[in-house]
């Protein structure tokens, strides 16, 4: 089944319910609960976080392995007893990226990463080491 949203930033979106992404615990300072990752340009190594509970708002994010070859998602044994994850799990990582006019200043947030699995998608805290609120995506 396929529904369609009005968003402020893409117009009129079509999306596909099995793309629905279910965050249970929301997002860290925002509301909402529902989202769908849209590709404006196949090639672009960026999506978009489309919620679909307020069409004006869309949160740029990325894979960080794109970006950081040395990335390193480290869990809470907690938030990974919540969120049934194991050594055997593999998630589909993102991180939020902050956009800016000058390239050299994008930055990523590896200090809060979703994790999407199976239609759910929770924002935990990386316990990992050096996991910068603010990383540069583009090194001068």
């Amino acid at each position: 089944m396929v529904f369609t949203i009005q968003s402020s930033r893409f117009g009129q979106v079509e999306i596909a319910e099995d793309s629905v992404l279910e965050f249970p615990d929301g997002l860290i300072g925002l509301g909402g609960s529902r989202y769908a990752l849209i590709a404006r340009d196949p090639d672009s190594p960026f999506l978009w976080l489309q919620s679909l509970d307020d069409p004006g708002l869309a949160l740029p994010v990325t894979n960080p392995h794109r970006f950081f070859a040395d990335f390193v998602m480290e869990l809470s044994d907690e938030d990974a007893e919540r969120l049934g994850l194991d050594a055997g799990s593999s998630p589909d990582i993102y991180v939020t990226v902050s956009a800016n006019a000058e390239l050299q200043q994008f930055t990523a947030n590896l200090k809060a990463p979703i994790l999407i699995r199976a239609g759910r998608a929770d924002q935990v805290i990386n316990q990992a080491a050096g996991a910068a609120l603010r990383a540069q995506l583009f090194p001068c």
